[in-house]
């Protein structure tokens, strides 16, 4: 008779957690999985795939706008809040129901409760006061965002959390934040007709992806809505019905909501790891192996509370690859040097591979070959909009170490570029593929001179 109760209990029903445990109960081990709120986690209930929604939304705006040029007469449009609201949580509430009955059709027991630690192979569940024990323990409780900086009024602010908690369109609305989730939800809120202002404390947005890129949003943005770098907010305050922000250069913006979207730290607390010994870093964070152990053999952890890549599909990658080494026999750990990523903004960005800067400080020599173009749909549509498209090369080995692309649709041409990629494609063979013509994406295959090879001094 086994000592455990379970061979694996999994803390957190998020994307992460949700595939370690159906993996590892497809390999015939005994599965638990604790989830004190909604199973999906941040990605499925609110995060990426409600906002996602709220992005496609916001883009009809365009869509009516630029229907004219081509031929459409096209009444005023209307949009209603609390329409795009009740399907969006509806079609959330269909996903956490996959989710569950996935879970449950692998053989996996779900408890609606909160879990913490209590020793290396022991959980206790807060609710009921039951514990459990494991063989193994798999943290995978994601993270939470944070209303950063601790100005004065800043209780007044709402998160990402909160966002999609809203029953009225905000009318004006102050994002705050320079990463994903506050560039992505400005362009949300701003294409949905609110009155947006998004401030940024740094010069530029998006830190860590290519310059050009990040000009190029920063151009886009200053045209959509009220764009303010190298500001920071000093206090919130209430103010004739609504909110007002001040500013560290004194200024004061009126709004009805104010949206912190300044960072995430790891949902840690009172999970119990101090009774086992396991100290997070200077942010919370799990420190884990290559095979997402901690330094207790027992315990592993994935996802965003590792703080390694924080991205919904590192999380499934990590998780799956936790069930293969442990339970399948199959040793396998994520590579997080080359990650595809995409921003949903308007317009969109993709990337994969290292930005200019970082390429030149690992390979020395590069070569970036360049298009900047206006798109087929606007030439009659009439919308002044440029696509941007970089291909980084590293000289000595004809290899793409990088590929940034600014302009409609880039998340989804960035996820079959990310293949070649990772597969470790050169430019002769992007050179060698036929064009699919007449597509944005060509361009990507019929660059041939690079715009200028500039190399470091005393380089080559």
């Amino acid at each position: 008779m086994s000592a455990f109760d379970v061979d694996l209990f999994v803390i957190g029903g998020g994307s992460g957690g949700v595939r370690a445990a159906r993996i590892a109960a497809g390999y015939g081990a005994r599965v638990m999985l604790a989830e004190e709120y909604r199973v999906g986690g941040t990605c499925v209930i609110r995060g990426c795939v409600p906002k996602k929604l709220m992005v496609y939304a916001g883009r009809f705006a365009d869509e009516f706008a630029d229907a004219a040029g081509f031929g459409w007469t096209v009444g005023q449009p209307r949009f209603d809040w609390g329409t795009l609201k009740s399907r969006r949580d509806a079609e959330v509430t269909r996903l956490e129901g996959i989710y569950d009955a996935n879970l449950i059709r692998a053989g996996v027991e779900i408890v609606p409760e909160r879990a913490v630690i209590e020793d290396p192979h022991t959980v206790r569940l807060l609710k009921s006061g039951r514990t459990v024990r494991a063989e193994r323990i798999l943290v995978a409780v994601g993270a939470h965002p944070v209303k950063e900086p601790a100005v004065p009024g800043i209780d007044l602010a709402i998160t990402s959390n909160e966002v999609f908690e809203l029953e009225s369109l905000p009318e004006r609305i102050l994002v705050i934040g320079g990463g994903y989730i506050a560039v992505e939800f400005a362009g949300i809120f701003a294409a949905l007709g609110s009155r947006t202002t998004l401030l940024h404390r740094g010069e530029k947005l998006l830190r860590g992806f290519d310059d050009e890129i990040r000009d190029a949003l920063a151009e886009a943005y200053g045209q959509r809505m009220d764009l303010r770098l190298g500001r920071t907010l000093r206090r919130i305050a209430r103010q004739d019905g609504g909110l007002c922000a001040e500013l560290d250069d004194g200024s004061e913006i009126r709004v009805d909501q104010v949206l912190i979207a300044t960072g995430r730290r790891p949902n840690v607390d009172g999970l119990g790891l101090d009774r086992v010994g396991i100290e997070t870093d200077g942010v919370g964070a799990i420190p884990v192996d290559a095979y997402s152990q901690t330094k207790v053999p027992s315990i592993y952890a994935v996802g965003d509370v590792t703080n390694r890549a924080n991205l919904t599909p590192v999380a499934i990658r990590e998780g799956h690859a936790f069930a293969d080494t442990v339970y399948g026999g199959r040793p396998s750990c994520v590579d997080h040097r080359l990650i595809p990523t995409a921003v949903f903004s308007t317009p969109e960005i993709g990337v994969v591979g290292h930005n200019e800067a970082a390429a030149r400080e690992i390979y020395g020599k590069i070569d970036v070959y360049k298009a900047r173009f206006r798109p087929m749909k606007a030439t009659l549509s009439g919308r002044e909009e440029r696509i941007l498209m970089k291909v980084l090369v590293d000289c000595a080995s004809d290899r793409v170490v990088g590929v940034h692309i600014f302009g409609h649709d880039a998340g989804e041409v960035i996820q079959a570029v990310g293949i070649a990629v990772t597969m470790g494609a050169t430019k002769a063979d992007f050179d060698r593929t036929i064009a699919v013509h007449p597509t944005a994406a060509e361009e990507l295959v019929t660059m041939r001179v690079p715009e200028v090879t500039k190399h470091p001094v005393g380089v080559g």
